[in-house]
Formats: structure tokens, sequence, C-alpha cells
């Protein structure tokens, strides 16, 4: 059976391999991007499971890749959380705005974002 892929969209490198290695612990295919342009060919190439999108990114902010995948037919049923430092409520309405499944804010719990990441995926 193929393994669960999950797409993180995160321009910090040292986050992004701590988060690769404790979903891949987990049982997860992780696949990464570290820009909103390289993040969104990644998810309509490689079609996720879920994606661990950043709001603050190069290129492409985090609310327009969100919104571009959720109004296109073939991507909107991909489960997406936003993860960032921005928590304002503005930010989170916005995040629910776009399409948001769930907003999980750095610095974060590994626990609950394997549990945000299962709970999505009903694992």
């Amino acid at each position: 059976m193929d393994k669960t892929k999950l797409l993180i969209i995160d321009d910090e490198p040292g986050l992004v391999e701590m988060l690769t290695m404790r979903l891949e612990a987990n049982d997860y295919q992780v696949i990464s991007a570290s820009d909103g342009r390289e993040g969104l060919d990644r998810a309509r190439n490689e079609n996720p499971d879920l994606i661990i999108l950043d709001l603050m990114l190069p290129e492409i902010d985090g609310y327009k890749v969100c919104r571009m995948l959720k109004t296109d037919e073939r991507y909107k049923q991909i489960p997406v959380i936003f993860f960032t430092a921005r928590v304002q409520a503005s930010d989170i309405k916005s995040g629910e705005e776009a399409g948001a499944q769930a907003y999980i804010s750095k610095p974060f719990e590994p626990d609950i974002l394997l549990a945000k990441v299962a709970q999505l995926l009903k694992k």
C-alpha cells in the first residue's frame, strides 16, 4: 500500500527538515517546496493527500496558493493546514476564507500537528 503523501510548502529549511523527519517517522511520504510558485506546481504535479502551507512565502503567498487550489476542481478536495507565525484573528479569518481546513501557529507542538494531520486524513 502506498504511503500517504504530504506536501510541505515553507521557506524555512530547518523547519522543513524537522517536520519531514517527524512526519516520515509516522509513516508519511513527504515532499516539499520552498516558495509559493514551486508549491503550487508540486501540488498540481504530485497531487498530495494533504498540504502544510506557510502564509509568508516568496513568489506567491500562502493565501493565494490555497485559493488557487481550492478553486480548481482537480485539487479542491486536498486538505490544507495553514502553518504560520501569523496568528491575528484577521489572519485566521483570511485562512478560512481561502479554504484552509486548519490553522496551526508557530511555534508549535509536533503532536498537535500530527493529530491534526491524522484528523484531516481520517487516519
